[in-house]
């Protein structure tokens, strides 16, 4: 393997080379901006499920059953921890109204239909009412949205910023909208239903043919078979709607997002655009550019709509916004929207759930998204290394590839698509994740997200009803058995928890903490594994190495992937590096910043420098240079 990568290996360690070497020369003029730069560490917690203590956990149970949890679960106690956890941004996922079944017709709003709802509590990406959030969070449903907007203010008070969700590229089957500002109209209300697309038409149509429920698959059955006054195979919509998938059929297949329509945005059914387009410059523009360039454009109706709904909640005090599946929906409509959204608020946090590399950097520069998902990259290369199956020289070519827009892509290791880490079906032990989790905090100034029982190391391995084991349900009502045990009753101070829990959380809480306050996460980094992987004895591809630095830090990070072995051998720093540091010949002091207990020095001499590591099995260093 050795002699393999040479020719790889010194290429990007050149490429490292010129990189370090060039930092002095421009540090001067950017020491100011990495300075004013903060990591940022965004907590997602399902809200649905974040407060519920209820431990029945029965398939398919009513929330009278199973519980859930409320608004005001969020303690000021509970939103302190989560402070102290080194969150600096909360994801409240599941908040706009979403379709649910459950009898709220005597406040006004209709039932939904089973047929067309997954699970019993609703899938959070079936908004039926953009203007409202969802009753079953309230202890008042009348007074829903009021108890939402208190908890905006105890976040921010606890000093975090708060995100929601929106859905642009499809809403509920039933979309009803009760609370709709004056002269806000519905999706579809003004629709002509008599063809398939029209530009202002909200939706697409498939004249002359109804709406049929998905024929059953696997012995499926709504609400798992129980009887209930809607649930009878029919859903009256004529004429039928596209599935928010794409799918054309009057009746979708059950694996279709069949509980959700699509929204037009001007794309044309042949895939041609009813729009104007954003000049090929525009990549480099400001948002207050973007803003101006639509301000005398014709836009379809579709894009007011959500530009709209986003600047409600925008005035509400939501700082910003996690966008579901921004890839489905044209990158011209981000622009509008986020332009506008950045004019009112321009620290609004903008993050993109996208899977294309292909469309990571339109979606940044013409989109103007502040974040992606970086999953198709880091995440699936982690997941390979831990469950054995990938190298970390794989790691390489990926920060390398997205080296202009790394401070974009948002990092994580669980979200609610996700497996549960502490799964059999991902790798079976919490613990496990250690040394991914340290890199995914520390390889770049990208944000790092946590879901809510990832630092307890939840399983997901409830039965819950619509929802599969290894993922937490984000469509039915359940408890969250490891978290509740941190929850302790609503006392929120983790007295549940087994000693290996608590160790996880003060893990997570070392490694986040001091990602947000180190100074080099918004600093330069260069990747030494390569060099050390040609040149380094017993040093091999279940390790890897890099060093990040600012004008105040310098730091070498060193982690171990392997399960049961333990590495030892002379980590190398190249000259390039030592040279960018301004580091003379002599012995130096290095502090381990995760627990402090790992003991060595910095040897520099002739330029070059090494470092003894003793790595234990998925042990990782922080090390700083005193």
């Amino acid at each position: 393997m050795k002699n393999s990568l040479t020719k790889f290996s010194l290429a990007l360690t050149l490429a490292s080379c010129i990189f370090a070497c060039n930092y002095q020369s421009k540090s001067t003029e950017s020491e100011q901006q990495m300075e004013e730069m903060h990591k940022v560490v965004v907590y997602q917690v399902f809200t649905r499920l974040f407060g519920n203590t209820n431990t029945t956990n029965k398939p398919w149970g009513t929330l009278e059953e199973n519980g859930v949890g409320k608004f005001s679960d969020f303690t000021d106690k509970a939103l302190q921890e989560i402070k102290d956890l080194g969150v600096t941004h909360i994801w409240y996922t599941g908040v706009p109204h979403h379709a649910v079944i459950r009898d709220y017709s005597e406040i006004g709003i209709s039932n939904d239909d089973p047929d067309v709802v997954k699970g019993r509590a609703g899938s959070p990406y079936a908004v039926k009412d953009y203007y409202n959030v969802n009753p079953d969070l309230a202890n008042d449903p009348t007074k829903r949205l009021e108890e939402f907007e208190a908890l905006i203010a105890r976040t921010h008070q606890q000093g975090m910023k708060v995100l929601i969700d929106i859905v642009p590229n499809h809403v509920a089957r039933h979309y009803e909208g009760k609370n709709n500002p004056e002269g806000v109209r519905d999706f579809g209300a003004d629709d002509d239903l008599t063809v398939e697309y029209k530009r202002d038409n909200n939706f697409y149509y498939i004249p002359g043919k109804a709406f049929q429920v998905p024929e059953p698959l696997n012995d499926y059955k709504p609400l798992g078979g129980e009887n209930h006054p809607l649930s009878d195979g029919e859903f009256e919509e004529n004429p039928a709607k596209w599935t928010g998938n794409g799918s054309r059929e009057a009746q979708p297949y059950l694996h279709d997002w069949y509980e959700t329509v699509k929204i037009n945005y001007g794309i044309k059914p042949d895939g041609t655009k009813d729009f104007p387009e954003l000049p090929v410059q525009f990549r480099e523009e400001t948002h207050q550019a973007h803003y101006e360039f639509w301000q005398d454009k014709d836009v379809p109706d579709s894009w007011k709509k959500f530009r709209d709904i986003a600047l409600y909640w925008t005035k509400k005090g939501v700082d910003g916004f996690r966008f579901d599946m921004a890839e489905m929906v044209p990158v011209e409509f981000w622009s509008y929207m986020n332009s506008a959204i950045k004019m009112e608020n321009p620290d609004a946090f903008l993050l993109a759930e996208i899977y294309n590399p292909r469309e990571y950097r339109n979606y940044i520069q013409l989109g103007k998204m502040d974040y992606l998902y970086d999953k198709v990259e880091l995440y699936d290369t982690l997941k390979n290394i831990m469950q054995g199956r990938g190298s970390t020289d794989n790691l390489i070519s990926i920060q390398q590839g997205l080296s202009d827009i790394s401070g974009h892509m948002l990092h994580f290791l669980e979200n609610h698509d996700e497996q549960r880490i502490a799964s059999p079906e991902f790798v079976g032990k919490a613990e496990f994740a250690k040394p991914a989790a340290v890199l995914s905090a520390t390889i770049d100034q990208a944000p790092m997200m946590i879901y809510f029982g990832q630092e307890v190391g939840e399983p997901g391995a409830e039965n819950a009803g619509f929802g599969t084991a290894s993922r937490t349900s984000i469509f039915d009502y359940i408890g969250v058995p490891h978290h509740q045990r941190w929850m302790n009753e609503g006392e929120f101070d983790g007295g549940q928890l087994s000693p290996a829990e608590k160790d996880l959380r003060d893990f997570y809480k070392r490694l986040l903490n001091f990602s947000i306050k180190s100074p080099a996460m918004a600093g330069n980094y260069a990747e030494i594994h390569s060099f050390n992987r040609t040149n380094t004895e017993w040093y091999n591809d279940r390790v890897y190495s890099y060093v990040r630095w600012s004008h105040d830090q310098q730091l070498i990070i060193v982690t171990n992937f392997d399960k049961s072995d333990s590495f030892g051998f002379e980590l190398q720093i190249p000259a390039s590096i030592i040279k960018a540091w301004g580091l003379e010949d002599g012995e130096y002091e290095l502090e381990e910043k995760l627990y402090g207990k790992a003991k060595t020095k910095l040897h520099v001499s002739t330029g070059q420098a090494k470092i003894r590591v003793d790595l234990k099995p998925l042990e990782s260093w922080i090390l700083e240079i005193k």
